[in-house]
């Protein structure tokens, strides 16, 4: 390890191995470090998206609406379903959503009792430019510490070990 640069979770784990030298910290390490690093690009993410006029949760309404398809319209239920919010939760999102003029709410046309929650004009503009803000502060963290063929063997990775969490 002493070639190797040091990060907070090499000290956690230092500490761990003086008072607990019985315990396997491997698994520490891992989830310690994945933890740090969607804290820090969450941080970096909300700043991009702040200098756009959205929160990171208005962005989760706004690109799941776009990720859909067109026409962008999903039911608020649905909304909710994929981001995993309550429905209060959810409706005051939209809320704010609506009075900036990113999306609309609509008598659902097939029930009569639903909605339809679609992005304006204006909604996918933002999202669109919102999403390639967000991307470039991951591509710049990513880049900066792997190569693209590290990158990929990474993601497959953590894909495996998310997999495998889900059971």
């Amino acid at each position: 390890m002493s070639a190797q640069r040091r990060d907070p979770v090499d000290a956690i784990i230092e500490q761990w191995a003086v008072e607990r030298p019985d315990l396997d910290t491997t698994a520490m390490e891992v989830f310690g470090r994945i933890h740090r690093l969607s804290r820090a690009i969450g941080d970096r993410m909300e700043k991009a998206y702040a200098s756009l006029g959205i929160s990171r949760g208005e962005f989760d309404v706004l690109a799941t609406l776009r990720r859909s398809g067109a026409p962008y319209a999903l039911s608020p239920r649905q909304l909710s379903a994929t981001l995993m919010l309550t429905t209060g939760g959810m409706t005051g999102r939209l809320d704010k959503l609506e009075r900036a003029g990113l999306l609309r709410r609509s008598p659902d046309p097939h029930d009569r009792r639903g909605l339809r929650v679609t992005l304006t004009e204006q909604g996918l503009a933002l999202v669109d430019e919102a999403v390639g803000a967000g991307l470039a502060v991951q591509t710049e963290a990513l880049s900066a510490a792997l190569a693209g063929e590290q990158a990929g063997l990474l993601a497959g990775l953590l894909r495996e070990l998310l997999l495998a969490t889900e059971k």
